[in-house]
C-alpha cells in the first residue's frame, strides 16, 4: 500500500470514495433521528487505508456537508461534519501504513466511542433537546452493533486494499 501516487490520483480516489460515503449514508442506511446503522464508514476507512489522516478526513468532512447540502435527511449540522473530519483522521492515524487486525479493532472502537456514542450523541442532544443520558442505551447498542460490523468490514476491506491501488495499471 505504499505506492506513490500523483495529486491527480489521489484527488480521483476521494472524489470517488466522497461519492460512495455519500450513497452509503444517505441512500442505503438505516436512519433514525438518534439512530444511524450503514456501510458509510466503509469508503473513509479504506481513504485511509490509501491516503492517511488528512485526506481521510477530507473525504468524510466533504462527504458529510455535500450529503447533507444535496440530500439531506434533517437539518445540517456542523458538529456532525466534524465528527466525521475525526473519523477519518483516526481512520487514517490506525489504519495507514500497515492494516492489522489489532489496528482495526483499535480504530473500530476508538470511531465508534468518540465519534457516535459521544460526540453524535451530543449533537443530537442539542438539536433535539433530548438529555444526553436518556440518548445513551440506544447510542449504546448502535456503537456495539456498528463496532463489530465495522471490525468485520474494514478486516475484508484490508485484503482488497493493494489490489485497489493496482489497478491504476490497467
Amino acid at each position: 500500500m505504499q505506492q506513490k501516487l500523483s495529486n491527480t490520483h489521489r484527488l480521483v480516489i476521494m472524489a470517488l470514495l466522497m461519492a460512495l460515503t455519500i450513497i452509503l449514508s444517505r441512500f442505503l442506511s438505516i436512519s433514525a433521528w438518534n439512530l444511524k446503522i450503514g456501510f458509510a464508514f466503509a469508503p473513509i476507512a479504506l481513504a485511509g487505508m490509501l491516503l492517511g489522516p488528512i485526506p481521510a478526513g477530507i473525504v468524510a468532512a466533504a462527504a458529510d456537508f455535500l450529503g447533507a447540502t444535496l440530500f439531506p435527511i434533517g437539518q445540517f449540522f456542523p458538529g456532525f461534519t466534524l465528527t466525521a473530519f475525526l473519523t477519518g483522521i483516526l481512520f487514517g492515524a490506525f489504519l495507514h501504513k500497515k492494516v492489522d487486525t489489532k489496528k482495526i479493532v483499535l480504530a473500530s472502537i476508538s470511531t465508534q466511542i468518540i465519534g457516535s456514542l459521544l460526540l453524535n450523541t451530543q449533537w443530537i442532544s442539542m438539536l433535539y433537546g433530548t438529555p444526553f443520558w436518556a440518548l445513551m442505551p440506544t447510542r449504546i447498542l448502535q456503537t456495539c452493533i456498528m463496532t463489530v460490523i465495522q471490525i468485520i468490514v474494514i478486516r475484508i476491506l484490508a485484503g482488497y486494499a493493494p489490489q485497489i491501488l493496482k489497478m491504476q495499471k490497467v
